[in-house]
């Protein structure tokens, strides 16, 4: 089927000796599926779920070029032959779709710590990383031609594992990025110095990769366009460097990146807040000078942006890494003129991004079955039935999706007006708009499966019985709950009554963040836009400090800073009375909050106009004592089982779909 309207996206183009069908490319990056260095089924199967959805071309996440190189704990350890059977099952099952994949190589350098791997970490030069705080063994001639030798016996150990060719990775996270760098590498010899000598250690591996893998691979090399810190590569050295690398007659095309991992990673994968295609001045700057093709990133959300990317000649292929995450069939999807039906990526960073930061495998807050590739999907069932889904917030939702994809007749009803629960309530804030797509795809996708949507229903157990379900999931989230200090004081009030509407705080406001996430942050704005003077205090460290894990936190501190609010660490809570009761006329309704400083035990007080409460909400379960002493098969999912977020609705409400 053709590309319809998709002129450049689904036209091949020749890769030195590939042909990739299409633009679309599965980009590198880290999955934590590795177990003890080696690759496992899981990343077969992930790889394979992409490539059967259409992509174009499929890049494995980085495997280490070097014992030294040991950042974390579920690396590939690309250097040891024991790893090739894992690369066979891994291109076997990726080449039954037709599709070509390549493997990255990559020594981290001087970004990565020596817990793993009780060796120096080697870098350039010795100078210290600012997130592990480690400082390097700066490599000496030997050692650089050790580096050198390994890329290429990786490379062979690729060859011998199927793999189509390689990517160097040279960008945010790489010892060759390292001697690239003006703010890394401050040698004196001849590895150091002007750029031709900082990118000798990358022609010399270009030479000895395409060696090891012959004419008939690609070969790639990915760049980082702009470092985005003080003394760091800027694109002018950038596009040189990729001239030089083409000037090699060795290397294929040229990928992109922007900033670095350890320093400035909340550029490299974007949360919602930074506009799609912000780095396309790298591929599109660099384009304009070498003749190779160029991959783009940043970003991309649909289709039409990557069409566009394409018809403007900024690149020759685009990255789409999070969106095929989030929909594995993106490709597929947009071939066949159903670009509406992709399950489209909301840039929260929550399950991917997040979860590798906590050393967990990558999953996907949109999509459960991200990281269970592996695992197969029970078969449809031999007896179908009614299921009644009570509750249309992102836990229902997905239950009623994975019921009825396992052939049972499904309704879902809402008391609300419309689908969307706290989700919808979040995604009034003009910044997390696009969090909306989380039950927007799901509704949509429960109308395309024929299920029953209700909304502006109250359900009761009479309902029930008159629906006669042979399942119920009862999924009618959680709701808030005033804090032990608030008392009855009305100028209190919860995060959510802000959003609805129902209260318009003005004047002075203090927003009390409990649980370290957008719930505070994200009002705290709005307020700030509506002429607030907004003060967040937390019992934490950091307010919001959950924004670290989903790369939001930097860029929350300069709007904040922007917005003149207030930001105050380590306080609790510990009372609150009004205005009156301090005898005070000019204070009217004030609320004043006592305050406990945990970390020196000193007492304060605070006043403000109004207090809104980022605090823990209580379970909205008042229907499930019936349900539960019923005759009725019923199950529980997000927060009316108990309060988190919402991947938890999500996994859980996908669960109890698949079991019924």
């Amino acid at each position: 089927m053709s590309g319809g309207r998709y002129k450049y996206l689904f036209s091949p183009l020749r890769l030195g000796p590939l042909t990739v069908r299409n633009r679309i490319v599965f980009s590198a990056h880290l999955t934590n599926y590795a177990e003890n260095g080696h690759p496992t089924e899981q990343h077969a199967a992930y790889y394979a779920e992409r490539a059967a959805g259409g992509a174009g071309l499929i890049i494995t996440e980085e495997h280490s070029t070097h014992p030294t190189d040991w950042p974390y704990e579920k690396l590939i350890h690309g250097f040891s032959p024991s790893v090739i059977p894992g690369y066979r099952r891994i291109t076997d099952a990726v080449h039954a779709h037709d599709v070509p994949i390549l493997a990255q190589l990559n020594h981290n350098g001087g970004q990565a710590s020596s817990m793993y791997s009780r060796l120096p970490v080697w870098a350039p030069s010795a100078v210290a990383d600012p997130m592990f705080r480690e400082v390097p063994k700066a490599v000496d001639a030997r050692e650089i031609a050790e580096i050198v030798h390994g890329y290429g016996l990786v490379a062979g150990h690729c060859a011998l594992g199927g793999f189509d060719g390689v990517e160097l990775q040279c960008s945010h996270s790489s010892i060759v990025r390292g001697f690239l760098s003006p703010a890394t590498n401050v040698r004196t010899d001849s590895y150091g110095g002007p750029l031709a000598h900082r990118a000798r250690i990358l022609l010399e591996i270009v030479d000895v990769v395409r060696e090891a893998i012959g004419p008939g691979r690609a070969l790639g090399v990915r760049l980082c366009g702009d470092e985005l810190i003080e003394g760091g590569t800027t694109i002018d050295e950038a596009v040189e460097v990729a001239r030089l690398v083409e000037a090699t007659g060795k290397v294929d095309y040229i990928n992109t990146s922007i900033g670095v991992a350890t320093a400035t990673l909340y550029m490299i994968e974007a949360s919602m807040h930074i506009p799609p295609g912000y780095a396309m001045f790298i591929p599109s700057a660099i384009r304009e000078k070498v003749s190779l093709p160029v991959v783009g990133v940043g970003r991309f959300k649909d289709p039409v942006q990557a069409e566009r990317a394409l018809a403007e000649g900024q690149c020759d292929l685009i990255g789409v890494v999070r969106g095929q995450i989030a929909d594995a069939d993106f490709a597929r999807k947009a071939r066949s003129g159903n670009a509406t039906h992709i399950r489209s990526c909301l840039s929260c960073n929550q399950e991917c991004v997040g979860r590798m930061g906590l050393n967990r495998w990558l999953g996907c807050i949109e999509n459960p079955r991200t990281g269970k590739e592996s695992t197969p999907l029970p078969l449809p069932t031999a007896r179908p039935g009614h299921v009644l889904v009570i509750g249309g917030g992102p836990g229902g939702l997905q239950a009623a999706v994975t019921a009825a994809k396992r052939g049972h007749r499904v309704t879902l009803v809402e008391q609300a007006e419309q689908t969307g629960g706290q989700v919808a309530l979040a995604a009034t804030v003009p910044s997390r708009a696009e969090f909306l797509d989380l039950t927007r795809n799901l509704l949509a996708e429960c109308v395309r499966l024929g299920v029953e949507v209700r909304t502006g229903v109250t359900a009761d157990l009479d309902l029930v019985r008159a629906e006669r379900p042979d399942a119920v999931v009862l999924a009618t989230g959680a709701k808030p709950d005033r804090p032990w200090w608030a008392g009855e004081l009305d100028r209190i009030v919860d995060v959510r009554h802000v959003l609805d509407g129902s209260v318009s705080p003005e004047g002075t406001v203090v927003v009390v963040d409990d649980l370290g996430f957008h719930q505070a942050t994200s009002v705290a704005e709005l307020l700030a836009d509506r002429g607030c003077a907004v003060r967040v205090l937390t019992s934490g460290m950091v307010v919001g400090q959950d924004l670290g894990i989903t790369l939001d936190l930097e860029n929350w501190n300069v709007r904040a800073d922007a917005k003149g609010i207030g930001q105050e660490t380590d306080l609790v809570v510990m009372g609150a009375v009004t205005g009156a009761v301090m005898g005070a006329a000019e204070q009217g309704d004030g609320v004043e909050l006592r305050l406990l400083r945990h970390t020196t035990g000193e007492n304060s007080t605070l006043r403000a106009d109004w207090v809104v409460c980022a605090v823990h909400a209580r379970p909205a379960d008042e229907l499930w004592p019936e349900l539960s002493s019923s005759d009725f098969r019923a199950v529980r999912v997000g927060d009316c089982l108990t309060p988190r977020r919402a991947h938890a609705a999500v996994i859980e409400g996908h669960r109890a779909g698949a079991a019924l």
